[in-house]
């Protein structure tokens, strides 16, 4: 499966909006705290990317990883490097 491509900041999005959406955490009204998707040597399903260190995750720890697992299986971080927009940059 081609993967899509986001950045860090949408891929941070799209996992907490992923989790916040859990029956078992709206029930529970847990907020958790998403990292930002590190960067890291494709590994063998082919995924560029993995977060570590979520927040208030105590008692939910499966219900992350399964999510997680499911966005890593759909995208890539996006290797770009963002113009800063100065256009004397030499």
């Amino acid at each position: 499966m081609i993967r899509k491509t986001l950045n860090a900041s949408q891929l941070q999005q799209e996992v907490s909006r992923r989790i916040h959406r859990l029956q078992e955490i709206v029930e529970d009204g847990v907020k958790i705290r998403v990292p930002r998707p590190q960067l890291q040597e494709v590994d063998k399903t082919g995924c560029n990317w993995n977060m570590t260190h979520f927040g208030n995750v105590v008692g939910f720890e499966r219900d992350v990883e399964a999510v997680l697992k499911a966005v890593r299986a759909e995208y890539n971080l996006s290797t770009e490097a963002k113009s800063s927009g100065n256009p004397f940059e030499d």
